[in-house]
């Protein structure tokens, strides 16, 4: 498990900073309840086909984000984006989905945890090829320290090979001969399957990438089957007009996109917060409320801040009671979630303005502490409380109307200290783990 670490430009190569270091990760497994467990694993097909159901009702994507793209411009450009697509006509009817449905375990006054999602991630769902790894280190931990029957409880995990499968499979079905090579903004390997694959940035493909004819989509000479975005959920992602430009081009081609537009738009906040409103997810299951069900009891509360009484009602609830809830903007990649004192200051700024439309708030969820060692580069090592959130990975295919495959190929544990109120493990504050059932 190794990460390439972030090279300071004033630091000579030849120094004794590290270029490449250990993933940082737990020394033990953390204790998740079975039920719990089973229960994100059980539902995450079921969110596959409402993500995929999501991406094509336009008009639910128009009325859930039509207050957000008022004020919030990085929505409002991808919205852009989806708007040209329907309008022109999608090229591909080949959909792959790879998702990532993250909790955490609120724990009850009774004593027993509950389940909560804390979102879904639509695009660039990371960590399925470390999080295959981690199995084989606990279990030698555990091993080492004495603990077998404790080893043997550490369940196998293999998120990297289901979602190469699925790209794979994406891959197949656009059939040409001619395709040996899959684009991507970053970094995804497939070459165990024979695939041929080239990393590009958004500037690149807009330097060498056309389309012909048939919107088959070539960059600098080669045809492509499946782009795959590793980059592109964030603003700074886009440099430049020549970077939207890149994505409006990939977006109007045959390859296969994953996410496409309206995918990347169904994992926005706004569009989770309106899916818990009474109704909504029937809409989408009208006659499966069994599903219905399974999806609504991973729900926590959810509020809208539009403009009217609803919205009043929302800011006056957070100012009253600010450690209860989380601020949430339509951003993604951690980091960007707002707590306690600074909620009462942004919705003191923003209360009368339409500019509050821009975020969601979100019942805080209170999951009950466990202590550990989080092992990372450079820090000493000291036992810490921990809070740990539970990862579900999700692959689907579709081909028009035919659901190729639709599966949970996996998970991901991820712990930080209870200091940090927010941030992940490519934010320096998290670190990997692994789910020890009890």
């Amino acid at each position: 498990m190794l990460n390439k670490t972030k090279q300071n430009k004033n630091i000579k190569l030849d120094s004794l900073m590290p270029l490449v270091t250990y993933a940082p990760f737990t020394l033990f497994p953390t204790p998740v309840p079975k039920e719990d467990f089973f229960q994100a694993v059980a539902v995450q097909t079921h969110y596959n086909t409402l993500v995929d159901k999501i991406s094509r009702d336009p008009e639910f994507l128009q009325d859930a984000l039509a207050s957000t793209i008022t004020v919030d411009d990085f929505t409002a450009k991808l919205f852009k984006i989806h708007e040209q697509i329907l309008k022109e006509g999608r090229s591909q009817s080949i959909v792959l989905g790879l998702n990532r449905s993250d909790y955490m375990l609120d724990q009850r006054e009774d004593g027993m945890s509950s389940l909560k999602q804390i979102e879904i991630n639509t695009f660039a769902a990371s960590f399925g090829g470390l999080s295959s790894r981690t199995p084989d280190v606990h279990r030698h931990i555990l091993k080492v320290a004495g603990r077998l029957e404790e080893s043997q409880r550490i369940m196998d995990n293999n998120p990297a090979a289901g979602l190469a499968a699925a790209v794979a499979k994406a891959w197949e079905l656009y059939g040409s001969e001619r395709v040996k090579r899959k684009i991507k903004p970053n970094f995804f390997c497939l070459c165990s399957r024979n695939i041929s694959t080239i990393r590009k940035r958004f500037e690149d493909v807009w330097k060498t990438g056309s389309l012909d004819q048939d919107k088959r989509l070539f960059v600098n000479g080669q045809e492509v089957a499946v782009v795959y975005f590793r980059n592109g959920y964030m603003p700074q992602n886009y440099v430049s007009e020549q970077a939207w430009d890149a994505r409006l081009l990939m977006e109007r081609s045959l390859a296969v996109k994953c996410p496409d537009i309206s995918t990347h738009l169904a994992g926005t906040k706004k569009v989770q917060q309106v899916l818990t409103r009474p109704g909504v997810l029937e809409r989408f299951f009208p006659d499966q409320p069994q599903v219905v069900e399974q999806i609504r009891a991973t729900f926590t509360g959810l509020y809208t801040l539009d403009m009217g009484p609803e919205g009043d009602k929302t800011v006056a609830m957070a100012l009253a009671s600010p450690d209860r809830f989380v601020l949430k903007p339509q951003r993604e990649g951690g980091g960007n979630n707002i707590y306690g004192s600074e909620i009462c200051q942004v919705l003191e700024r923003l209360k009368e303005s339409t500019e509050r439309m821009a975020y969601i708030l979100m019942d805080k969820i209170h999951p009950s502490p466990a202590h550990n060692f989080l092992l990372t580069q450079g820090t000493p090592l000291q036992i810490s409380n921990c809070l740990s959130e539970l990862g579900v990975f999700g692959a689907y295919v579709r081909q028009g109307e035919d659901m190729v495959q639709n599966e949970c190929v996996g998970h991901l544990l991820r712990t930080k200290s209870s200091n940090h109120p927010d941030g992940g493990v490519a934010a320096g504050v998290a670190v990997l783990d692994n789910p020890l059932l009890v």
